[in-house]
């Protein structure tokens, strides 16, 4: 039963019946589900459909709800009952802060969004062109043929300087970059260790790892306070984000903070590079593991250039099997693979009772691999997102940008990145793993391979 449903039958005088989620089996003592989470949290938000379309979890002392079908995460993404909140984002807060666009809600919400809007239109995303082909040539011809690439520091490196050059027309970022690396992978861990297990205060003790984590998360700031001073004390003012927001208005006409500018940028550089950065790791994952799909990105390519010059930001539409393997492994590997929401009032999701206040939770890695939405669910199939098969697939069991007011704004900016990313590696390379590789997925915020390490072969 959908939101929509119940509306009409209580618009017709009948009141629906609405039933409590049934408790998820598992839980510890203390803990609830949060150990579970943390041990194999993959696994076990996969299961959780077997147990209902909504299903109650505890985490600590907290009362969760996790929502498991396409229907009902389409459902809650569109209604307005249901805000960005909840144990993911209060996470987050530490490292995006309240004022940006990432987690706040209402009017700021839809003023921020307006403001970076632009930068991402259809219309502006060719003029990032040449810089995300320079950078996409720029990592091939940096490696050389039987080194070892590490893919994490590399795929960082070239998803923060497209970021940086194209929206805050940064300079010299190679070290921003390497710090932004260094600190994105203890923050992010830290962060989703605080989600599952709120211990609160304890978070607050002098530990070892307590301390990692907030000298990481102290680093990550002050790299956006050096960013936004440069460009303060340059004078200049290109067109592009940073400027966007430097000139941007409140809702009385008055300049927006400097916390608020801050935030907009950590948003910009921070969650945006490291989902694309984890994106990258597993498309080089899959062209190691999957030969004959990088053949065919391979042989793709030169059809459409002709084969006599590097592929170029204007042959991307045209590649299409390279957009599906992008596509498809964004299906198996997303790189955010849980969200949550805050009901705002009480209200319904499915015929569910959901009180005020309540979080919510899904998974879009349990949403993307259910069988019951893809048939070979667990297999690589690029082809399955052809115009012929793509309709097989229900609404909303796949939308790797999210829907409604809380899309992406950056998605076609990311997948026009990602293709050529993609088409410009395989087109130079074959990939094997070397020893020492372990791509097994590593969970935290996102999912990323632990240790992926892999020895370019050049064609």
């Amino acid at each position: 039963m959908t939101v929509e449903s119940v509306k009409s039958e209580a618009s017709a005088g009948e009141a629906p019946e609405l039933r409590e989620p049934p408790l998820a089996g598992g839980g510890v003592p203390g803990l609830g589900h949060g150990l579970k989470l943390v041990r194999d949290p993959l696994a076990f938000m996969s299961r959780l459909r077997d147990h209902g379309d909504v299903v109650r979890l505890k985490l600590g002392p907290k009362t969760v709800y996790a929502v498991t079908t396409p229907e009902l995460t389409g459902a809650l993404a569109l209604n307005p009952n249901f805000k960005i909140d909840g144990p993911l984002w209060e996470s987050l807060e530490g490292l995006v802060g309240k004022e940006g666009v990432a987690t706040a809600n209402g009017p700021r919400h839809r003023r921020q969004r307006r403001t970076i809007q632009p930068a991402f239109r259809l219309d502006a995303i060719p003029a990032y062109g040449p810089i995300m082909e320079e950078e996409a040539h720029g990592l091939t011809e940096r490696w050389q043929p039987g080194e070892t690439i590490d893919c994490t520091s590399e795929s960082f490196r070239v998803a923060v300087r497209i970021a940086a050059r194209c929206l805050l027309r940064g300079a010299s970022m190679d070290e921003h970059a390497e710090r932004l690396c260094v600190a994105l992978a203890t923050v992010f861990r830290g962060m989703y260790r605080r989600m599952v297990v709120p211990l609160g205060p304890l978070y607050n003790l002098p530990l070892p790892p307590n301390r990692k984590f907030n000298r990481a998360l102290a680093d990550l700031h002050l790299l956006v306070d050096e960013i936004v001073a440069e460009r303060r004390a340059s004078g200049q003012k290109p067109d592009d984000l940073l400027t966007a927001l430097l000139e941007a208005k409140d809702e009385n006409g008055e300049p927006i903070g400097e916390q608020e500018i801050h935030d907009q940028v950590v948003a910009i550089l921070t969650p945006g590079s490291e989902t694309v950065a984890s994106t990258i790791m597993w498309l080089l994952q899959v062209l190691a593991e999957h030969p004959e799909h990088a053949d065919k990105v391979c042989a793709e390519v030169a059809s459409v250039t002709g084969g006599g010059r590097p592929v170029a930001f204007g042959d991307v539409r045209k590649l299409t099997h390279t957009n599906n393997v992008v596509v498809e492994a964004m299906r198996l590997r997303p790189a955010v693979w849980i969200l949550t929401r805050r009901a705002v009032t009480d209200t319904e999701l499915g015929g569910y009772r959901i009180p005020a206040g309540a979080d919510i939770i899904y998974s879009p890695y349990a949403i993307q691999r259910d069988p019951k939405s893809y048939e070979g669910n667990l297999e690589f199939d690029p082809d399955r997102w052809l115009p012929e098969r793509a309709t097989d697939v229900p609404k909303y069991a796949m939308n790797p940008f999210s829907v409604g007011n809380r899309k992406c704004p950056s998605d076609h900016f990311s997948m026009a990145q990602l293709t050529l990313v993609t088409a410009a590696v395989a087109t130079k390379y074959r990939f094997e793993q070397v020893s020492g590789s372990n791509d097994t997925t590593r969970v935290g915020i996102t999912l990323r391979p632990h240790r992926l390490l892999l020895r370019p072969v050049p064609r």
